[in-house]
């Protein structure tokens, strides 16, 4: 039996969590849940379910909720998520959490030994460095559940970096990708709904959004950069709008490893839980004669400079990254609020970056310091 604690329990990645831990009742069972606000859902879950733990971020709420739930312990605020990602009985603490909320959490638990598996980019795009020689230091497993990182850990399957000429993250493209239908100056007029409408996978808001302008990409990119200990130049996009190959690995040798299913959060997610086995699931059926073609297109950085950006800040290092993520949560915001055009997140996340002075060897309070630094800068910036 592996004992999960699941921070995000109420989002989309958390309910496909809660899936999977149903389908294998003899071998994972929950021990804690956290969520935002969402204490209606929070409730239902710890009842099916009977954690040991479970936390909400208001206070208030967490009053609330301890009176439905006899039996089960109820806490709250960021003391709540450390509390749940050092349980002495958890093994592995899956983070699902928007935002920087999942980074103190994710060292805590890297420091009490438990393995991690990391659905939060902003984990790794903030701290990779950080996070990684921590894992390193207290010998526990980093796990992925992104679907492009699942994807190409599955195809490396232990080979070293040195055999790897590339990493190659898919993209569907978002709503967007048609040139022809949204040429650059028509996406100055973009709206939230439009940009809220994916093609292939069902998300929350921020990281649909994401998608849209591909900042999501390049944050999967540095992403990439710290799990598989591999250099930004050896880090590749391309846009692949059927989402059925997730990522690939082409090694120096030139063959090309590429692991390929319907999309379906609910695989990824398993195969980190129950890692190192594979465990059978009806969940996904992949039919390629219905599916029928594969295609391939170059990313259009033009039209998308998130790419570029996400690069740069990898490349760079250091604070930088950190204030990409930053500069872009708060862009995305203002986009949502009417503040500023869907074309002006890249710019002002570009703006923001070129007044950053760049730490290149942060401490973790550093990287933090950058992070407020960005969100503030990106709050106050006037775009013509």
């Amino acid at each position: 039996m592996k004992n999960v604690v699941l921070l995000g329990s109420t989002g989309s990645i958390g309910t496909s969590t809660l899936k999977v831990v149903e389908d294998f009742p003899s071998e994972l069972r929950l021990v804690g849940l956290a969520a935002g606000n969402n204490a209606s859902l929070l409730a239902e879950q710890a009842l099916r379910h009977r954690p040991a733990l479970v936390s909400i971020q208001d206070p208030m709420k967490a009053g609330e909720l301890a009176k439905g739930l006899s039996g089960i312990r109820v806490a709250s605020g960021p003391e709540g998520l450390l509390e749940l990602a050092t349980l002495p009985e958890a093994h592995v603490v899956l983070i699902a959490i928007v935002g920087t909320a999942g980074l103190a959490p994710a060292l805590a638990a890297i420091r009490a030994g438990k393995d991690i598996a990391v659905a939060s980019k902003e984990i790794l795009v903030m701290a990779g460095q950080i996070v990684m020689e921590e894992a390193r230091r207290h010998g526990v497993r980093v796990l992925a559940v992104d679907s492009e990182h699942s994807a190409i850990f599955q195809c490396l399957d232990g080979k070293p970096a040195a055999s790897v000429r590339n990493l190659w993250l898919t993209a569907s493209g978002g709503p967007f990708r048609d040139a022809t239908r949204w040429p650059k100056e028509a996406l100055a007029n973009v709206t939230v709904a439009q940009a809220l409408k994916h093609p292939s996978w069902v998300m929350g808001r921020k990281i649909t959004l994401d998608s849209a302008t591909l900042f999501n990409k390049g944050l999967e990119m540095i992403e990439a950069r710290w799990l598989f200990d591999i250099e930004m130049d050896r880090v590749q996009v391309v846009v692949h709008p059927q989402s059925v190959v997730h990522s690939m690995v082409e090694f120096i040798d030139g063959s090309i490893l590429a692991q390929l299913s319907s999309p379906d959060m609910c695989l990824p997610i398993q195969y980190a839980l129950t890692y190192p086995h594979r465990r059978p699931s009806q969940r996904v059926a992949t039919d390629f004669a219905r599916i029928g073609t594969l295609a391939f297109e170059e990313p259009d950085t033009g039209r998308f400079p998130a790419l570029g950006l996400a690069r740069r800040a990898g490349t760079l290092g250091g604070t930088l990254p950190a204030v990409l993520n930053a500069a872009n949560e708060v862009a995305v915001e203002r986009f949502c609020n009417g503040d500023i055009g869907f074309a002006e997140i890249p710019e002002a996340v570009a703006r923001v970056m070129d007044a950053h002075t760049l730490v290149s060897q942060p401490s973790l309070k550093e990287i933090l310091a950058a992070d407020q630094w960005a969100r503030q800068a990106a709050a106050d910036l006037q775009l013509p």
